[in-house]
């Protein structure tokens, strides 16, 4: 008799594991249990519609600046599968792909479909099932077999081996079925959202954007670099997401309610910029501060912030002096601000926390309390900054986890 392997969660990961197990064992039953009724949705809507499926890593010299939880995980499995095998991997199914200047991997089409379609001919190619409108309810292990429910219904599924891959849930209660099971759940909470800030007169100015700024939570080293934007509701951009995704457990124990300390220059040696402010002084000496911007800041903001420190935009820079140029360092380099509650990025939806994993072998991603039972992606606690690593989390959770699962019946 044929093994079946079930896939519990028809997302990046899910798809993922399934292609994998079939490829490895091509008579194996291989099924999709997806609750929703559409598969890959997350995936079609990520990075904007266009896909963000992975990233260059180029930039990144440390796992755990883009994994703050799962780095050490993430480092062994990309032995097994990695960013440059997932661009090989679609690549070779006919999905072309392009690397941006951020180092951002998207497909060529610009259109997230091209990946999703290319899954779902991946895996009805290999004979993959792919059952929707399914929402697991329990697991139950019997002589060496797992039963699974479904729909809160009594009537069960059989079978050898299952993946859960059913991406991160808002509340402990959704993880009672596995906890259930003797695994240790991390309280999931939001990783990725942005900042609604109290300062009305800030959010005036929605649409500026710094390339290159950075941005702390007043008296912890945490700092998010990167493009920050100034929306009507406060602050977002990748400066934000990166914070928000350090400070996720932090934000929520502060009912996201904090000051933080925003850089607008990305420049933190404030000897450097006092040099730079007092050069721009004496360059423009004659010149009214309005019409000489140091460091290219946006006409409104620079007017914004030396408003905001009390001079006037009519001043010269040769009426600052040195008092003066200390408070357009300090506002250029620790402009502080309270925040007030979160905003959800896009239609985009992360969280930190799920399965520990300490309930999960490192090398298999098999759960240490139910054998035949694996657990891969967001389901688990691992998660990442904005910039592709979420999603390549998932295609190497999911091919570890597929691979091993299909290879212990070999």
């Amino acid at each position: 008799m044929s093994i079946r392997i079930a896939v519990i969660g028809g997302g990046a990961a899910g798809f993922f594991a399934a292609i994998k197990a079939k490829e490895t064992i091509s008579d194996a039953i291989v099924t999709i249990f997806e609750r929703g009724n559409m598969p890959l949705a997350k995936v079609a809507i990520t990075g904007g519609g266009r896909c963000n499926l992975t990233n260059s890593f180029a930039c990144v010299s440390d796992l755990k600046k883009v994994y703050p939880r799962g780095d050490k995980l993430m480092k062994r499995l990309f032995k097994t599968f990695n960013n440059q095998d997932t661009f090989r991997w679609f690549e070779k199914r006919g999905v072309p792909l392009v690397t941006q200047d951020d180092e951002c991997v998207f497909p060529r089409s610009q259109d997230a479909q091209s990946i999703v379609r290319c899954l779902i001919d991946e895996a009805h190619r290999l004979g993959v099932r792919i059952k929707t409108k399914h929402a697991l309810s329990r697991i139950e292990r019997k002589d060496d077999m797992l039963f699974m429910f479904f729909n809160n219904e009594e009537k069960y599924i059989v079978t050898e081996k299952i993946i859960i891959t059913t991406g991160g849930h808002s509340n402990l209660p959704s993880f009672n079925y596995i906890a259930s099971l003797g695994h240790s759940i991390v309280e999931p909470m939001p990783s990725l959202f942005t900042f609604n800030i109290t300062d009305k007169s800030l959010r005036t100015l929605m649409g500026t954007v710094m390339k290159n700024a950075s941005i702390g939570i007043v008296g912890e080293k945490m700092r998010g670099e990167g493009p920050l934007l100034i929306t009507h509701w406060g602050i977002s951009g990748p400066a934000v997401l990166r914070l928000s995704s350090y400070a996720a457990r932090l934000a929520y124990e502060r009912k996201y309610s904090f000051d933080i300390s925003v850089n607008w220059i990305g420049q933190s040696n404030t000897s450097v910029v006092a040099e730079n402010i007092a050069k721009t002084a004496k360059d423009n000496a004659a010149k009214k501060i309005s019409n000489a911007r140091p460091y290219d800041l946006p006409t409104r903001l620079w007017d914004y912030l030396i408003e905001k420190i009390g001079i006037a935009t009519e001043k010269r820079w040769d009426e600052t002096g040195k008092k003066w140029q200390n408070k357009i360092v300090e506002i250029l380099t620790n402009d502080v601000y309270h925040v007030d509650g979160k905003s959800k990025w896009r239609d985009e939806f992360v969280t930190c926390g799920g399965v520990s994993l300490s309930s999960i072998n490192p090398n298999t991603l098999e759960s240490k309390y139910v054998p035949g039972l694996y657990f891969a992606g967001e389901v688990t606690d691992v998660d990442a900054v904005t910039g592709g690593f979420n999603l390549q989390a998932a295609w190497t959770m999911g091919y570890v986890a597929g691979e091993n699962a299909a290879k212990q019946n070999l």
